[in-house]
């Protein structure tokens, strides 16, 4: 049996992989001819998944088109500025995701968390969001330090934890690999 499309799923934690989980359903559901909506939150789009997304048919990747450094070393403006921006581009992806939900599709809100955690997209408004979603939406939601309230909010969690990592090496971000 075939359940309906509605679920939330959230994977967090300090591990490498939320967003490969998160494009990994991405991958499956456009295989399957559902239609994909994704918004990318506190990232740019110069990463190999947002290229190899944007070549599949049914799968759309909001434009991140503009980038506003790392959270702690923005001044106040910034984060005013980044607020408006990434509330913005929420609106955005709900509004695709539901015009694409005709039948079922998946949203994904990659970096939400970290969007809320840090005050450019209210926690309230993606609450509402998820209590409201469209009955044959799939919604995948990622970050670190997800609120207890969004947790409980996820119908599946799972959290990637870091054991060991090449940065603690003193090896950087590799491209192909962890962008």
């Amino acid at each position: 049996m075939v359940g309906n499309m509605n679920c939330v799923h959230l994977y967090c934690g300090d591990g490498k992989g939320k967003t490969t989980a998160a494009v990994g359903l991405a991958v499956r559901m456009q295989g399957c001819g559902y239609p994909v909506v994704i918004a990318r939150f506190l990232k740019t789009d110069d990463s190999g998944e947002v290229r190899a997304l944007k070549n599949l048919p049914g799968i759309t990747v909001i434009p991140c088109k503009k980038t506003f450094g790392f959270t702690w070393q923005m001044t106040r403006e910034e984060k005013k500025e980044a607020a408006l921006y990434y509330s913005g581009l929420f609106e955005t992806a709900v509004s695709l995701a539901r015009e694409a939900c005709a039948k079922q599709a998946l949203l994904i809100l990659d970096e939400i968390a970290a969007a809320v955690g840090n005050g450019f997209v209210e926690e309230e408004q993606v609450l509402d969001f998820l209590e409201k979603r469209p009955q044959n939406l799939e919604t995948v939601l990622t970050g670190r330090n997800p609120s207890a309230r969004m947790t409980e909010a996820a119908d599946y969690v799972s959290e990637i934890l870091c054991r060991k990592h090449p940065f603690e090496q003193g090896t950087g971000a590799r491209r192909g690999i962890e962008f």
